[in-house]
């Protein structure tokens, strides 16, 4: 039985071979993400993977339904499940936006679902970072966004020199296609082409283009120019003051395809470009307003991240988080006359938050070793009994190879001791 084109099988490491994917990175990516929101003040929250259809469709129109794992559920609604988290945070906060004080700072790492053409960096699931500030107006909310993103990348250890965040503003792009007397009905028409500006060929936009009554020199000089908008300026300046000017650039080239983006919008790009965007996000003011039908009216920006294309980006950059220990340690069970004294230890260990491991039944101590070994065990523990008549636990650090022998009582201090142990 094979699992289906575009979903992925997660394996605890060591992987069986290299083009598996892995749970524990997994593990470490989504870690990362809590960590690093939590210090910028943001709260966790979740929304149910399957939501009504509607809620996709209102804010991207029908056309999206192509894109979408959807049907008819057993009491004849319409379901989806979700292929973004934005409109389920917009459904949430709507209801509920008083109980919160404002600004709203959110975050949540969901598995998003599309039914599309696979291609590289893309799946028909992945995980997402996602994070949002709700109820502030003011720029200084797009800057801390940003700021959020950087350090989400910078704590994987990718530099300035891996990524870069290209800032751009769909209020900029507005008023140049109200200055050239573009179609107000067809701007968003003219929003997508200029996204897949570094996509199509210069033939098939300059028709796109002309037949928006534009042109493509006009477009590409705009880009060129590259003049920030008052909006933009107070990004680049807030983001410098935090030593982060490195990390951003201005680039009309950015105009992102949804709909419902208002004001400031970016990407983080690999500095070599030899993915597609890493992330992606910006302010979208109206959405609230729009999934509660006009009860509610709150600005709002964001942005999602994605595990797929990170994850290619830390291999290529020779980034991947390094393995840590999987286990604190392994007991070994040298005497079998000590097996009840042993799993007395063990409880005592797990008991006192210790992650724990033990040959559950009679084995050779070799093997129970490379077990130790093939776990990612930090320690060993070995019980003996002194010549006194009372026990002691032999434990081994396993990256020096160093022992040190303890009474039973103090191994938990030991195995949670940040620094190994040496010879007694």
């Amino acid at each position: 039985m094979e699992r289906l084109p575009g979903f992925r099988d997660f394996y605890p490491e060591p992987l069986p071979h290299a083009d598996l994917w892995s749970a524990d990175l997994r593990q470490r990516l989504f870690q990362t993400w809590r960590d690093v929101a939590r210090r910028y003040g943001f709260r966790e929250y979740d929304g149910p993977p399957l939501e009504p259809l509607e809620l996709f469709t209102i804010k991207s129109g029908d056309e999206i339904v192509g894109q979408l794992y959807h049907f008819t559920d057993k009491g004849d609604r319409a379901v989806a499940l979700r292929p973004e988290m934005t409109p389920t945070l917009a459904r949430m906060v709507a209801a509920h936006e008083r109980t919160y004080k404002k600004p709203i700072k959110w975050f949540a790492i969901p598995q998003l679902f599309r039914y599309e053409r696979q291609q590289k960096g893309r799946l028909r699931e992945h995980f997402q970072f996602n994070a949002d500030i709700l109820g502030e107006p003011d720029v200084a909310a797009d800057a801390e966004l940003i700021a959020l993103l950087i350090d989400s990348l910078r704590a994987l250890g990718l530099t300035a020199e891996d990524f870069v965040i290209r800032l751009s503003s769909r209020n900029a792009w507005h008023e140049f296609y109200l200055r050239h007397h573009g179609d107000p009905a067809r701007e968003y028409d003219f929003f997508q082409t200029v996204d897949k500006l570094e996509r199509d060929t210069p033939d098939a936009t300059d028709k796109k283009l002309t037949a928006l009554g534009f042109s493509l020199e006009a477009v590409s000089a705009f880009i060129r120019a590259g003049q920030p908008t008052a909006e933009l300026q107070i990004i680049l300046d807030n983001l410098a003051a935090r030593g982060m000017g490195d990390y951003v650039k201005l680039d009309y080239h950015v105009i992102r395809g949804l709909a419902y983006y208002t004001g400031a919008v970016f990407e983080a790009f690999d500095r070599r470009g030899r993915l597609r965007a890493i992330a992606g996000g910006g302010r979208y003011d109206n959405l609230v307003k729009l999934i509660s039908g006009n009860r509610v009216d709150l600005p709002a920006l964001g942005f999602g991240m994605g595990d797929v294309v990170l994850t290619e980006l830390l291999k290529a950059s020779g980034r991947l988080p390094a393995s840590h220990a999987l286990l604190d340690a392994v007991c070994i069970i040298q005497d079998e006359s000590l097996r009840p004294e042993t799993l007395n230890l063990t409880q005592q260990l797990r008991d006192a938050g210790c992650r724990v491991d033990f040959a559950l039944t009679p084995s050779k101590p070799d093997k129970q070793f490379k077990r130790a070994l093939d776990l990612g065990a930090a320690h060993t523990v070995t019980l003996e009994r002194a010549p006194a008549g009372n026990l002691l636990a032999r434990v081994k650090c396993l990256a020096t190879r160093q022992e040190q022998r303890v009474a039973p009582a103090d191994v938990a201090r030991l195995l949670m001791s940040p620094t190994p142990p040496r010879d007694a």
